[in-house]
């Protein structure tokens, strides 16, 4: 049930996103969701644990086994660090240029969203927190997701 409403949750704001609303970037106040996440260390073992199964499930591996997967690790730690207050800085490649080429599809963000949230259930993070990290991720959907073509759409 509760995956289930994560991923209806990602996908009511992917659809949001998709149908051109616009919604602002929720921003923490402060660092109590880096501190949720347990901070660096917390944050690099939930990438390790995020990796393993990205690697493993038959919907992401193929994206992600020929990729840098420890550099993808460290971009994501940054990058997570970062959106929840904690003192990173994101040096990373904009999603959009990042994305360019890699053919994403909804399905395929949505898998991810979903492998996301197993893994963060996996780490023991409170679910309301999951909720915050992914309202922090959803504007994101905009520039992850590269396939555009009329053949491809997919439906939420």
């Amino acid at each position: 049930m509760k995956t289930f409403f994560l991923t209806s949750l990602a996908a009511a704001a992917t659809s949001l996103l998709m149908a051109g609303t616009a919604l602002a970037q929720p921003v923490p106040p402060s660092d109590q969701l880096y501190r949720a996440f347990g901070e660096k260390a917390g944050l690099v073992s939930l990438m390790d644990v995020f990796m393993t199964r990205l690697l493993d499930d038959p919907r992401t591996g193929p994206h992600f086994k020929p990729a840098n997967q420890q550099h993808v690790k460290e971009q994501l730690v940054e990058q997570f660090c970062a959106l929840s207050g904690g003192p990173c800085v994101y040096q990373g490649a904009d999603m959009k240029t990042a994305h360019a080429e890699l053919d994403i599809r909804k399905s395929d963000f949505h898998a991810l969203v979903e492998v996301l949230q197993h893994s963060m259930d996996a780490r023991g993070i409170a679910f309301a927190r999951q909720n915050q990290m992914l309202a922090l991720l959803a504007p994101m959907h905009r520039d992850t997701i590269t396939v555009r073509s009329a053949a491809n759409k997919e439906t939420p």
